[in-house]
């Protein structure tokens, strides 16, 4: 990456499925030993660095769901501000937090980076509500989160998917984030593609998925990163 114009390099990359995607992770954590806040530190870190280098934001609104991506997305609050930008944490579901997201969490609240009830304005949205665990259309407060960041000027960073988009299928449920640009993990999924209205524009991130995770899986992705951790991939070629 050029650090002064926050240019990635561009590669076509292979795609998985939200199931492979699924099996991807058992593989990282029953097989390999690399655990899951390991994945969130990666995804987290990845995360801040392109939202400095694309937006260079002074303030950050980062909403969060109970999962593995808003575990993601704490990490990268705290990488953002680590760096210097004012950060305020929106949880959509703060009793069911538990696991690699709650110690994300506990942290946060160490360092005395605020979290509130109520998302503020800022000059960058980080959406890590729900990732590819969705089930029908967001409903609660994740339903009002995705409306809210929908309603605001500021452009929103997705992390690895808009939230309402089946990562599979590329359907959008209702409500569905609509991203700036969206940084997806390890490899694209199969709908980011085919989504590109809500999904803008599309990079991927290492997180210490080696190669042979992929191959055991029938996968071609030899040395997906050799570019450079995270990377531009390329346009979509199946559009909605």
């Amino acid at each position: 990456m050029n650090a002064l114009t926050g240019v990635f390099p561009q590669v076509d990359l292979a795609e998985l499925t939200a199931e492979q995607m699924r099996e991807v992770d058992r593989r990282m954590t029953d097989e390999l030993g690399i655990q899951l806040v390991q994945m969130m530190e990666n995804a987290g870190s990845h995360l801040a660095t392109l939202a400095i280098a694309r937006y260079r934001p002074a303030s950050c609104t980062v909403l969060v769901g109970p999962g593995g991506n808003g575990g993601g997305a704490l990490a990268a609050a705290r990488h953002l501000h680590s760096r210097g930008v004012s950060v305020g944490v929106v949880l959509s579901d703060a009793g069911r937090v538990s696991g690699p997201t709650a110690h994300q969490l506990a942290t946060i609240e160490r360092l005395g980076v605020p979290v509130v009830t109520q998302p503020q304005l800022a000059e960058l949205v980080v959406d890590g509500l729900i990732g590819y665990s969705l089930r029908g259309d967001p409903h609660g407060r994740a339903s009002e989160l995705i409306e809210w960041a929908n309603a605001v000027v500021a452009p929103v960073l997705a992390l690895d998917t808009p939230s309402g988009l089946d990562l599979t299928t590329g359907e959008t449920a209702t409500p569905c984030v609509v991203a700036d640009a969206t940084l997806t993990l390890a490899l694209p999924k199969t709908g980011l593609r085919r989504a590109p209205r809500v999904v803008g524009d599309l990079y991927a991130a290492d997180i210490s998925v080696p190669p042979a995770a992929y191959r055991g899986m029938g996968i071609g992705a030899a040395a997906p990163f050799a570019a450079g951790p995270i990377v531009r991939v390329a346009a979509a070629v199946t559009p909605q």
